[in-house]
């Protein structure tokens, strides 16, 4: 089974709709102290910690996966995590319609001999898991030249004060999304197509879940 160190509902469903077998387990990571200039490296630095955080002091044998995630917007140069406030939100839309941005999603999945059935079950995690597989998948986003009133009404949603880069592509914020280039599923929250090839072979065994 596959522990995802989020809170994200968004990480979650798809997961559930990818039929991947998972609990979750929110890490706790103060996201405010880790820093980097480079976006990519910032999003993995970012999963790398919330994957190591939920394996400390943790012990179940069934978990045979560890996978940290984190998202951020990138827009002429400058990093969009999540709005602060409304008024936050309203000004980056403004500043988006009608353009395009980057959308970087850090992964790191902890696996070892477990997932191939080594003999480690009884050891805690954070020693079974001692393969690290780490990356950024970046999917270039092109939003609608909307206007002021379309915006408001979205920010008043509550939606784009949830996400990263102030839109939900899952959600009302979908419609205000024009084109996408690259991997649709990491907008919303991870790249299934990577977790995919990460988890293979066992993945396509159900049983081996």
């Amino acid at each position: 089974m596959l522990l995802l160190a989020s809170a994200s509902p968004a990480r979650r469903r798809l997961l559930q709709q990818a039929a991947i077998p998972h609990r979750v387990l929110v890490s706790g990571v103060n996201e405010e102290l880790i820093h980097d200039p480079d976006p990519q490296r910032l999003v993995q630095l970012l999963a790398q910690a919330k994957a190591k955080a939920v394996c400390a002091g943790l012990d179940d044998a069934l978990i045979r996966w560890v996978l940290g995630c984190d998202s951020v917007l990138v827009f002429e140069g400058e990093v969009f995590g999540k709005p602060a406030n409304a008024a936050e939100a309203i000004d980056r839309w403004r500043r988006m319609a009608g353009s395009w941005a980057e959308l970087h999603t850090g992964h790191c999945l902890l696996t070892g001999p477990a997932a191939a059935g080594g003999g480690t079950v009884g050891r805690p995690i954070a020693e079974r898991l001692t393969t690290e597989r780490l990356t950024t998948v970046t999917t270039r986003v092109q939003f609608a030249a909307v206007g002021e009133r379309a915006i408001e009404a979205y920010v008043s949603t509550g939606e784009p004060l949830q996400c990263a880069g102030g839109f939900a592509l899952e959600g009302r914020g979908g419609a205000l999304v024009e084109r996408i280039e690259g991997c649709v599923s990491n907008v919303i929250g991870l790249s299934l197509p990577l977790l995919r090839r990460w988890l293979e072979p066992e993945i396509t065994d159900p049983a081996g879940c």
